[in-house]
């Protein structure tokens, strides 16, 4: 089983901190490995010569029958066994080892066929020197991993910061937050612009979309908008072309927005001048299929109308408190088309009493107009559900919320009725949920906030 780890575990500042953590360590320890070896092979190789030197003296004062220095002998009882034989095989040799408690540099040699003639060199001061060496080492591999780790985690937290602001960033654009920006100081944006592009776009005079769109920042399709002078990092890059994005975004929403809105509201004049003409036609069949296409083009109008007023964000609500179960029952009466209410459990909700019936007879309109029956809209505290008996709502508007206009496979689409609901729950702070039954259905859930 693997272990579970932390989440910080997997953040790229822990991830930096590791990776750095591990060379430094593995950079310590190799000069630390080479200053050790080449310090103890120098030290060692002199104290051995010191040896050596004094056993050919020794040598040579015991071949000419003078009395031997003090630390020489043959034969000491001290004298390492590896050594002695060394010794009396012929080879002279050094080796370091205890004597009387302290580190000692032998050097033996052969006398007098099978005996062995040894000098001993205090090695003490020579092993000091080489702890000591060792301690250094690892004193200054551990300060010099701190320093490194202090240095490195304060650079990568810099980065890790701006990719973090970053990441917010895109995830409010994401969420509909099209006035969010990075403003990364090196990205050298023009904030003020881009204000002045949705304020040009949103209130501005009917001018031509050209002209609007140049009040923008100047935006290079291929680069990104343009930057002040002075090199740019790669997250610096990142920040610019994540401005440049929502900036290209915004203003072709925006348009988008004009253009529905400038329709809508060119169409509500001749429409008004062609309800009154078919008022005016004699009674018949023409007459009522006329009626009735002028009716629907006029809620369509109406639609889009409503649409672009929630997509500009300039809807405000106007709260009381009411009875969530009667207000239910009013906005189905209101729809006029059967549906049956059930009132689980009665609240008190602060809303808006227009918008929420706005919103369920939206909800209950569709489940007729594209479901089957029975449609049923319980009321359990603040959850109010309305679910029909039919085919159930498609994949991609369960997965990505109602979507203008769209139809899947051929089949009829489903207008604009979800989407002005899903606007008016949003403008009431509701929350608007769809999805299937297991056994068969579309069901809609609406989460009001309760008293």
């Amino acid at each position: 089983m693997r272990p579970v780890l932390p989440p910080w575990s997997g953040t790229l500042a822990a991830k930096a901190a590791a990776f750095i953590t591990v060379m430094c360590c593995a950079l310590a320890a190799l000069l630390g490995v080479l200053v050790h070896v080449q310090v103890t092979n120098q030290t060692v190789g002199q104290a051995r010569d010191q040896a050596l030197q004094r056993l050919t003296q020794a040598t040579e004062r015991y071949e000419a029958g003078d009395t031997l220095r003090r630390g020489a002998g043959v034969d000491p009882p001290e004298l390492p066994g590896e050594l002695r034989d060394l010794a009396v095989a012929g080879d002279r040799g050094t080796m370091v080892a205890e004597r009387e408690g302290r580190p000692t540099m032998w050097a033996a040699g052969p006398v007098d066929g099978e005996r062995a003639l040894a000098v001993a060199v205090d090695y003490s001061q020579q092993a000091r020197t080489i702890e000591g060496l060792d301690r250094a080492i690892l004193w200054s591999s551990g300060l010099a991993i701190g320093a490194t780790l202090l240095v490195g985690a304060f650079a990568v937290t810099r980065v890790t910061r701006r990719l973090h602001t970053t990441a917010l960033v895109a995830r409010r654009i994401s969420a509909g937050d099209l006035d969010a920006r990075v403003n990364d100081p090196r990205t050298g944006l023009r904030t003020d612009l881009r204000r002045g592009l949705r304020k040009g776009l949103r209130k501005g005079p009917r001018t031509d979309l050209r002209t609007d769109l140049r009040a923008g920042p100047r935006t290079n399709p291929r680069t990104g908008p343009r930057t002040k002078a002075g090199p740019q990092d790669e997250v610096a890059a990142v920040a610019a072309a994540l401005d440049s994005m929502a900036a290209s975004l915004q203003g072709k929403l925006l348009a988008e927005q004009r253009f529905t809105a400038d329709v809508a509201h060119e169409l509500r004049t001749p429409l008004t001048g062609l309800h009154a003409a078919a008022e005016l036609l004699p009674p018949g069949r023409p007459t009522e299929l006329v009626r009735d296409r002028v009716a629907a083009l006029r809620t369509l109008t109406e639609d889009l109308l409503e649409i672009s007023r929630l997509d500009t964000g300039r809807e405000r609500v106007e709260l009381d408190t009411e009875q969530l179960g009667p207000l239910a029952e009013r906005a189905v009466r209101a729809a006029g088309n059967g549906t049956e209410v059930r009132v689980v459990r009665d609240v008190s909700v602060e809303t808006d009493r227009r918008r929420l019936e706005r919103v369920l007879g939206n909800l209950v309109a569709n489940a007729h107009r594209h479901g089957r029956g029975p449609v049923v809209l319980t009321v359990d505290g603040p959850v109010v559900t309305v679910r029909d008996h039919g085919d159930g709502f498609p994949e991609y508007l369960v997965a990505h919320g109602p979507q203008r206009f769209r139809t899947e496979g051929g089949t009829r689409g489903h207008g604009l009725g979800l989407t002005i609901a899903r606007g008016q729950a949003e403008v009431l702070g509701a929350r608007l949920e769809f999805a299937n039954a297991p056994e068969g259905g579309a069901v809609a859930t609406l989460k009001l906030a309760a008293e």
